[in-house]
């Protein structure tokens, strides 16, 4: 009943955020509110980047990283 949001609730909506808000007031209003939706976007897939970082950086072995860097700075010592 309540989930779906037809043509005719759709213009009425507009309609009523046009006399609340007036013509010069609604761009202000959809430009800012395009830019909340984009930090928002921006941010949250931040945080998904750094949680699965997170869980792949928990998920691998510890020793095998250490000696991977044992291994790379034994390395850089011999070409040096």
């Amino acid at each position: 009943m309540f989930g779906r949001i037809g043509p005719m609730e759709l213009i009425l909506i507009l309609v009523i955020a046009l006399i609340i808000f007036g013509p010069k007031k609604l761009p202000e209003i959809g430009k800012a509110i395009g830019n909340a939706i984009r930090e928002f976007k921006k941010h949250s897939s931040k945080v998904s980047e750094d949680l699965e970082d997170a869980v792949s950086g928990a998920n691998e072995d510890p020793k095998i990283e250490s000696a991977k860097k044992a291994g790379s700075d034994s390395e850089d010592k011999k070409k040096a």
